[in-house]
Protein backbone atom coordinates (compact mmCIF):
# COMPACT_ATOMS: atom_id res chain seq x y z
CA UNK A 1 0.00 0.00 0.00
CA UNK A 2 1.56 3.84 -1.21
CA UNK A 3 2.03 6.11 1.18
CA UNK A 4 -0.16 9.23 1.79
CA UNK A 5 0.12 12.71 3.33
CA UNK A 6 -2.10 12.31 5.85
CA UNK A 7 -0.61 8.51 6.69
CA UNK A 8 2.59 9.93 7.42
CA UNK A 9 1.51 12.98 9.46
CA UNK A 10 -0.40 11.15 11.93
CA UNK A 11 2.53 7.96 12.33
CA UNK A 12 3.50 8.20 15.67
CA UNK A 13 7.02 7.00 16.72
CA UNK A 14 6.86 3.63 18.50
CA UNK A 15 9.25 2.12 21.63
CA UNK A 16 11.28 0.72 18.06
CA UNK A 17 12.09 2.35 14.96
CA UNK A 18 9.95 1.06 12.41
CA UNK A 19 9.00 1.85 8.66
CA UNK A 20 6.05 2.66 6.02
CA UNK A 21 6.34 1.07 2.55
CA UNK A 22 5.62 3.32 -0.51
CA UNK A 23 6.79 0.22 -2.84
CA UNK A 24 10.04 -0.22 -4.85
CA UNK A 25 12.30 0.33 -1.79
CA UNK A 26 11.07 3.74 -1.00
CA UNK A 27 9.97 3.99 2.37
CA UNK A 28 9.32 6.19 5.59
CA UNK A 29 11.92 5.43 9.04
CA UNK A 30 10.08 6.59 11.94
CA UNK A 31 12.01 6.63 15.06
CA UNK A 32 11.81 8.89 18.06
CA UNK A 33 13.76 11.33 16.42
CA UNK A 34 11.43 11.97 13.42
CA UNK A 35 10.77 10.81 10.14
CA UNK A 36 12.87 9.84 7.46
CA UNK A 37 12.16 8.97 3.75
CA UNK A 38 14.62 6.19 2.61
CA UNK A 39 14.92 3.92 -0.32
CA UNK A 40 16.67 0.67 -0.18
CA UNK A 41 18.79 -0.56 -3.47
CA UNK A 42 21.46 -3.08 -5.03
CA UNK A 43 24.41 -2.20 -6.74
CA UNK A 44 27.17 -4.12 -8.20
CA UNK A 45 26.07 -6.79 -5.35
CA UNK A 46 25.71 -4.73 -2.22
CA UNK A 47 22.62 -3.40 -0.45
CA UNK A 48 22.77 0.56 -0.38
CA UNK A 49 20.10 2.84 1.22
CA UNK A 50 19.94 6.34 0.14
CA UNK A 51 19.01 9.06 2.27
CA UNK A 52 16.16 11.57 0.77
CA UNK A 53 15.39 14.09 4.07
CA UNK A 54 13.53 14.32 6.89
CA UNK A 55 10.01 14.73 6.88
CA UNK A 56 8.10 17.75 6.74
CA UNK A 57 11.63 19.55 5.80
CA UNK A 58 10.97 17.07 2.23
CA UNK A 59 7.45 16.44 0.98
CA UNK A 60 6.56 12.90 -0.08
CA UNK A 61 5.86 14.52 -3.90
CA UNK A 62 9.30 15.73 -4.07
CA UNK A 63 10.53 12.48 -2.80
CA UNK A 64 8.98 10.11 -5.24
CA UNK A 65 9.61 12.82 -8.10
CA UNK A 66 13.38 12.53 -7.09
CA UNK A 67 13.00 8.37 -6.29
CA UNK A 68 11.85 8.78 -10.25
CA UNK A 69 15.42 9.86 -11.24
CA UNK A 70 17.17 7.75 -9.06
CA UNK A 71 16.01 5.00 -10.42
CA UNK A 72 16.63 5.72 -14.00
CA UNK A 73 19.88 6.18 -13.00
CA UNK A 74 20.31 2.80 -11.73
CA UNK A 75 19.00 1.22 -14.74
CA UNK A 76 21.96 2.77 -16.67
CA UNK A 77 24.68 1.30 -14.62
CA UNK A 78 24.96 4.60 -12.51
CA UNK A 79 25.15 4.04 -8.58
CA UNK A 80 22.82 7.29 -7.34
CA UNK A 81 24.93 7.67 -4.36
CA UNK A 82 27.98 8.12 -5.95
CA UNK A 83 26.33 10.25 -8.16
CA UNK A 84 25.10 12.54 -5.56
CA UNK A 85 28.50 12.99 -4.02
CA UNK A 86 29.81 13.88 -7.69
CA UNK A 87 26.98 16.48 -7.45
CA UNK A 88 27.51 17.94 -4.25
CA UNK A 89 31.35 18.24 -5.25
CA UNK A 90 30.85 19.96 -8.59
CA UNK A 91 28.41 22.23 -5.99
CA UNK A 92 30.96 22.88 -3.95
CA UNK A 93 33.71 23.46 -6.79
CA UNK A 94 31.41 26.27 -8.29
CA UNK A 95 31.04 27.86 -5.17
CA UNK A 96 34.70 28.16 -4.02
CA UNK A 97 35.12 29.26 -8.37
CA UNK A 98 32.68 31.56 -8.36
CA UNK A 99 33.75 35.05 -9.13
CA UNK A 100 32.29 36.42 -5.44
CA UNK A 101 34.30 33.93 -4.02
CA UNK A 102 37.50 34.33 -6.29
CA UNK A 103 36.80 37.89 -5.57
CA UNK A 104 36.84 37.84 -1.98
CA UNK A 105 39.85 35.87 -1.72
CA UNK A 106 41.69 38.19 -3.99
CA UNK A 107 40.27 40.67 -1.61
CA UNK A 108 41.45 39.05 1.61
CA UNK A 109 45.34 38.73 0.57
CA UNK A 110 45.67 42.86 -0.80
CA UNK A 111 43.62 44.11 2.20
CA UNK A 112 46.71 44.30 4.97
CA UNK A 113 48.41 45.95 2.10
CA UNK A 114 45.51 48.56 1.99
CA UNK A 115 44.48 51.82 3.86
CA UNK A 116 40.91 50.64 5.46
CA UNK A 117 38.93 53.07 3.59
CA UNK A 118 40.56 52.10 0.48
CA UNK A 119 39.81 48.16 1.09
CA UNK A 120 35.81 49.34 2.16
CA UNK A 121 35.84 51.38 -0.82
CA UNK A 122 36.71 48.56 -3.04
CA UNK A 123 34.50 45.54 -1.14
CA UNK A 124 31.56 48.17 -1.45
CA UNK A 125 31.82 48.60 -5.18
CA UNK A 126 32.13 44.63 -5.74
CA UNK A 127 29.11 44.06 -3.40
CA UNK A 128 27.27 46.98 -5.05
CA UNK A 129 27.91 46.34 -8.69
CA UNK A 130 29.33 42.84 -9.48
CA UNK A 131 28.04 40.26 -7.19
CA UNK A 132 24.03 40.96 -7.44
CA UNK A 133 24.67 39.95 -11.02
CA UNK A 134 28.12 37.79 -11.68
CA UNK A 135 28.93 36.65 -8.23
CA UNK A 136 27.54 33.00 -8.64
CA UNK A 137 28.98 33.01 -11.81
CA UNK A 138 31.86 30.75 -12.28
CA UNK A 139 35.10 33.36 -13.35
CA UNK A 140 35.67 30.86 -15.53
CA UNK A 141 32.53 30.85 -17.75
CA UNK A 142 32.77 34.91 -17.27
CA UNK A 143 32.97 36.91 -21.26
CA UNK A 144 33.97 40.23 -21.88
CA UNK A 145 29.48 40.83 -23.25
CA UNK A 146 28.46 39.57 -19.68
CA UNK A 147 31.22 41.78 -17.88
CA UNK A 148 29.93 44.81 -19.82
CA UNK A 149 26.21 44.17 -19.61
CA UNK A 150 26.65 44.52 -15.90
CA UNK A 151 29.47 47.82 -16.03
CA UNK A 152 26.68 48.67 -18.10
CA UNK A 153 24.34 49.46 -15.39
CA UNK A 154 26.86 51.81 -13.31
CA UNK A 155 27.04 53.74 -16.95
CA UNK A 156 23.67 54.02 -17.58
CA UNK A 157 23.44 55.18 -13.44
CA UNK A 158 25.30 57.99 -15.16
CA UNK A 159 28.55 56.98 -13.08
CA UNK A 160 30.91 56.60 -15.68
CA UNK A 161 34.14 56.85 -13.66
CA UNK A 162 32.99 54.53 -11.22
CA UNK A 163 32.38 51.83 -14.17
CA UNK A 164 36.06 52.65 -15.28
CA UNK A 165 36.86 51.55 -11.44
CA UNK A 166 35.02 48.55 -11.31
CA UNK A 167 36.38 47.56 -14.14
CA UNK A 168 40.18 47.76 -13.15
CA UNK A 169 39.05 46.12 -10.03
CA UNK A 170 37.60 43.03 -12.17
CA UNK A 171 40.74 43.11 -14.13
CA UNK A 172 42.86 42.37 -10.62
CA UNK A 173 40.39 40.04 -9.78
CA UNK A 174 40.40 37.73 -13.05
CA UNK A 175 44.31 38.16 -13.45
CA UNK A 176 44.70 36.87 -9.54
CA UNK A 177 41.86 34.03 -11.16
CA UNK A 178 44.07 33.24 -14.18
CA UNK A 179 47.54 33.03 -11.30
CA UNK A 180 45.44 30.21 -9.26
CA UNK A 181 44.30 28.59 -12.16
CA UNK A 182 40.55 29.42 -11.74
CA UNK A 183 40.51 30.87 -15.23
CA UNK A 184 42.35 31.05 -18.21
CA UNK A 185 41.94 34.88 -19.47
CA UNK A 186 40.65 38.33 -18.73
CA UNK A 187 37.66 39.64 -20.36
CA UNK A 188 38.62 42.65 -19.50
CA UNK A 189 41.51 42.97 -21.83
CA UNK A 190 38.53 42.65 -24.21
CA UNK A 191 36.59 45.75 -23.50
CA UNK A 192 39.29 48.62 -24.50
CA UNK A 193 37.20 51.08 -25.44
CA UNK A 194 33.51 50.03 -24.57
CA UNK A 195 32.78 52.58 -21.95
CA UNK A 196 32.30 56.30 -22.54
CA UNK A 197 35.69 58.11 -21.67
CA UNK A 198 35.87 59.44 -18.18
CA UNK A 199 36.65 63.37 -17.88
CA UNK A 200 40.18 63.96 -16.72
CA UNK A 201 40.36 65.47 -13.88
CA UNK A 202 42.85 66.42 -11.54
CA UNK A 203 43.63 68.17 -8.35
CA UNK A 204 43.47 71.38 -8.67
CA UNK A 205 47.06 73.00 -8.29
CA UNK A 206 49.68 75.95 -9.36
CA UNK A 207 52.32 75.49 -11.88
CA UNK A 208 53.62 78.62 -13.10
CA UNK A 209 56.74 79.30 -11.10
CA UNK A 210 55.64 83.67 -10.40
CA UNK A 211 52.07 82.20 -9.50
CA UNK A 212 54.15 79.58 -7.11
CA UNK A 213 56.53 82.47 -5.97
CA UNK A 214 52.86 84.60 -5.04
CA UNK A 215 51.38 81.69 -3.01
CA UNK A 216 54.70 81.21 -1.22
CA UNK A 217 54.54 84.93 -0.27
CA UNK A 218 50.84 85.19 0.91
CA UNK A 219 51.56 81.30 2.98
CA UNK A 220 54.59 83.04 4.51
CA UNK A 221 52.13 86.31 5.42
CA UNK A 222 49.47 84.35 6.69
CA UNK A 223 47.75 85.83 9.81
CA UNK A 224 45.99 83.03 11.37
CA UNK A 225 46.27 80.65 14.20
CA UNK A 226 49.65 79.38 14.26
CA UNK A 227 49.30 76.04 14.27
CA UNK A 228 47.43 76.45 10.15
CA UNK A 229 50.38 78.61 9.64
CA UNK A 230 52.97 76.44 10.03
CA UNK A 231 50.55 73.12 8.58
CA UNK A 232 50.46 75.58 5.48
CA UNK A 233 54.45 76.28 5.47
CA UNK A 234 55.03 72.98 5.97
CA UNK A 235 52.78 71.30 2.90
CA UNK A 236 54.73 72.57 0.40
CA UNK A 237 58.21 71.66 1.60
CA UNK A 238 57.01 67.68 2.20
CA UNK A 239 53.85 67.69 -0.70
CA UNK A 240 52.95 64.67 1.45
CA UNK A 241 48.82 63.47 1.11
CA UNK A 242 47.06 65.97 3.08
CA UNK A 243 45.94 63.46 5.79
CA UNK A 244 49.35 61.83 6.38
CA UNK A 245 50.11 65.83 6.91
CA UNK A 246 47.39 66.59 9.75
CA UNK A 247 47.69 63.17 11.16
CA UNK A 248 52.04 63.52 11.56
CA UNK A 249 53.23 63.10 15.34
CA UNK A 250 56.24 64.04 17.41
CA UNK A 251 57.15 60.30 17.84
CA UNK A 252 57.33 60.08 14.00
CA UNK A 253 59.52 63.34 13.69
CA UNK A 254 64.18 62.99 14.39
CA UNK A 255 64.95 66.78 14.68
CA UNK A 256 68.42 65.48 14.59
CA UNK A 257 68.46 63.63 11.64
CA UNK A 258 66.48 65.50 9.87
CA UNK A 259 63.83 62.66 8.56
CA UNK A 260 59.98 62.34 9.35
CA UNK A 261 59.10 58.62 9.33
CA UNK A 262 55.17 57.65 8.72
CA UNK A 263 54.21 54.71 9.75
CA UNK A 264 52.80 52.11 7.05
CA UNK A 265 48.88 52.12 8.47
CA UNK A 266 49.20 56.11 7.50
CA UNK A 267 49.95 55.34 4.32
CA UNK A 268 47.86 54.89 1.76
CA UNK A 269 49.65 51.97 -0.21
CA UNK A 270 50.70 50.27 3.88
CA UNK A 271 54.13 51.14 3.46
CA UNK A 272 56.57 52.87 5.30
CA UNK A 273 57.98 56.01 4.07
CA UNK A 274 60.24 58.47 4.97
CA UNK A 275 60.47 62.20 4.31
CA UNK A 276 63.53 63.85 4.38
CA UNK A 277 63.53 67.67 6.29
CA UNK A 278 65.27 70.37 4.35
CA UNK A 279 66.12 73.24 6.72
CA UNK A 280 63.65 74.88 5.46
CA UNK A 281 60.82 72.21 7.10
CA UNK A 282 63.16 71.65 10.17
CA UNK A 283 62.93 75.60 10.75
CA UNK A 284 58.80 74.84 10.64
CA UNK A 285 58.76 72.46 13.01
CA UNK A 286 61.15 74.13 15.50
CA UNK A 287 58.76 76.85 15.36
CA UNK A 288 55.55 74.74 15.98
CA UNK A 289 57.49 72.44 18.54
CA UNK A 290 57.07 75.07 21.32
CA UNK A 291 53.00 75.18 21.14
CA UNK A 292 52.34 71.59 20.37
CA UNK A 293 56.11 69.18 20.91
CA UNK A 294 54.63 67.92 24.23
CA UNK A 295 51.42 66.36 22.96
CA UNK A 296 50.80 63.78 20.47
CA UNK A 297 49.84 65.65 17.31
CA UNK A 298 52.18 68.11 15.29
CA UNK A 299 49.50 69.68 14.25
CA UNK A 300 46.71 69.33 16.48
CA UNK A 301 42.76 70.14 16.49
CA UNK A 302 42.36 73.65 17.09
CA UNK A 303 39.23 72.41 20.00
CA UNK A 304 40.75 69.75 21.45
CA UNK A 305 44.43 68.44 21.59
CA UNK A 306 44.09 64.87 21.80
CA UNK A 307 42.55 64.85 17.87
CA UNK A 308 44.61 65.96 14.66
CA UNK A 309 43.98 69.10 12.26
CA UNK A 310 40.68 68.59 10.95
CA UNK A 311 40.32 67.46 7.32
CA UNK A 312 39.13 70.84 5.99
CA UNK A 313 42.20 73.06 7.88
CA UNK A 314 44.46 73.08 5.05
CA UNK A 315 41.66 73.75 2.09
CA UNK A 316 39.80 76.63 4.74
CA UNK A 317 43.08 78.38 5.23
CA UNK A 318 43.24 78.48 0.72
CA UNK A 319 40.07 80.21 0.57
CA UNK A 320 40.49 82.84 2.87
CA UNK A 321 43.46 83.30 1.31
CA UNK A 322 41.99 83.81 -2.26
CA UNK A 323 42.30 80.71 -3.44
CA UNK A 324 39.51 78.58 -4.52
CA UNK A 325 38.77 75.22 -4.94
CA UNK A 326 39.26 74.81 -8.38
CA UNK A 327 42.80 77.13 -8.27
CA UNK A 328 44.21 75.33 -5.67
CA UNK A 329 43.96 72.34 -2.82
CA UNK A 330 45.64 71.16 -0.27
CA UNK A 331 46.34 68.08 -2.20
CA UNK A 332 47.48 70.17 -5.23
CA UNK A 333 51.21 70.59 -3.61
CA UNK A 334 51.78 67.63 -4.86
CA UNK A 335 50.92 67.84 -8.30
CA UNK A 336 52.97 70.98 -8.10
CA UNK A 337 56.17 69.46 -6.83
CA UNK A 338 55.87 66.54 -9.21
CA UNK A 339 55.59 69.05 -12.04
CA UNK A 340 58.35 71.49 -11.38
CA UNK A 341 60.92 69.02 -10.07
CA UNK A 342 60.18 67.02 -13.54
CA UNK A 343 60.67 70.20 -15.49
CA UNK A 344 64.00 70.60 -13.86
CA UNK A 345 65.74 67.58 -14.49
CA UNK A 346 64.75 65.33 -11.22
CA UNK A 347 65.04 61.59 -12.04
CA UNK A 348 61.63 60.39 -11.89
CA UNK A 349 62.23 57.33 -9.91
CA UNK A 350 62.94 59.50 -7.36
CA UNK A 351 60.40 62.23 -7.36
CA UNK A 352 57.82 58.41 -6.96
CA UNK A 353 59.58 57.50 -4.54
CA UNK A 354 59.15 60.66 -2.73
CA UNK A 355 55.27 60.91 -3.45
CA UNK A 356 54.74 57.64 -2.11
CA UNK A 357 53.41 56.25 -5.08
CA UNK A 358 52.74 52.37 -5.61
CA UNK A 359 55.34 50.14 -6.25
CA UNK A 360 54.25 47.29 -8.97
CA UNK A 361 56.68 44.62 -7.61
CA UNK A 362 55.14 44.22 -4.11
CA UNK A 363 58.07 42.25 -2.65
CA UNK A 364 60.32 45.26 -3.33
CA UNK A 365 57.43 47.29 -2.90
CA UNK A 366 58.06 46.29 1.41
CA UNK A 367 61.60 46.71 1.42
CA UNK A 368 61.77 49.92 -0.60
CA UNK A 369 60.70 52.78 1.56
CA UNK A 370 64.20 54.10 2.06
CA UNK A 371 64.89 53.65 -1.41
CA UNK A 372 67.01 56.60 -3.46
CA UNK A 373 67.45 58.18 0.07
CA UNK A 374 70.70 60.48 -0.46
CA UNK A 375 69.12 61.60 -3.92
CA UNK A 376 65.89 62.17 -2.24
CA UNK A 377 67.35 64.38 0.39
CA UNK A 378 69.63 66.22 -1.76
CA UNK A 379 65.82 67.03 -3.82
CA UNK A 380 64.23 67.93 -1.16
CA UNK A 381 66.71 70.40 0.20
CA UNK A 382 66.85 71.75 -3.94
CA UNK A 383 63.12 72.06 -3.41
CA UNK A 384 62.92 74.12 -0.50
CA UNK A 385 65.38 76.21 -2.19
CA UNK A 386 63.74 76.56 -5.21
CA UNK A 387 60.55 77.57 -3.84
CA UNK A 388 62.43 80.18 -1.87
CA UNK A 389 63.84 81.52 -4.73
CA UNK A 390 60.53 82.22 -6.19
CA UNK A 391 59.07 83.82 -2.76
CA UNK A 392 61.96 86.27 -3.14
CA UNK A 393 61.92 86.97 -6.81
Amino acid sequence: MSLTDTAIRNAKAKDKPYKLSDGRGLYLLINKQGKYFRWDYRFGGKRKTFSFGIYPDVKLKEVRERHEDLRRLLARDIDPMEYKKEIKVKIQNEALHSFEAVAREWFVKNKPVWTKKHAQTIISRLENNIFPWLGNTEVFDISAPMLLETLRRIEDRGAIETAHRVKQICGQIFRYAIATGKAERDPTADLKGALPPTRAKSMATITDPKKIGGLMRVIAGYEGNLITRCALKLAPLVFVRPGELRHAEWDEIDLDVAQWKIPADKMKMRQVHIVPLSKQALAVLVEISGLTGTGKFVFPSLRSGSRPMSNNTINAALRRMGYDKDELTGHGFRSMASTLLHENGWQTDVIERQLAHAEGNSVKAAYNHAQHLPERRKMMQWWADYLDDLKNM
